[in-house]
């Protein structure tokens, strides 16, 4: 039996975490999650690294900045 397909929560501003992973940032924006990493080699778009892994988590106003856009206050 085919699993029945659920819709996508569309992700609004005021729904988005302050620190945003690279699978989260690239929904929003509807990008591939490869492109955000590109951009933030390029300072297009610049990580907070954690951990010692280097997880990547971007802040949500340099998310709108680049659209842009000023969260509200």
């Amino acid at each position: 039996m085919p699993e029945e397909i659920k819709p996508k929560k569309k992700l609004r501003i005021d729904d988005l975490p302050d620190l945003m992973t690279v699978r989260e940032v690239a929904e929003f924006l509807r990008v591939s999650p490869l492109t955000i990493k590109r951009w933030g080699k390029r300072g297009k778009l610049t990580p907070i690294r954690i951990n010692s892994r280097g997880d990547r988590r971007y802040k949500k106003e340099a998310v709108l900045w680049l659209l842009g856009m000023t969260p509200k206050e």
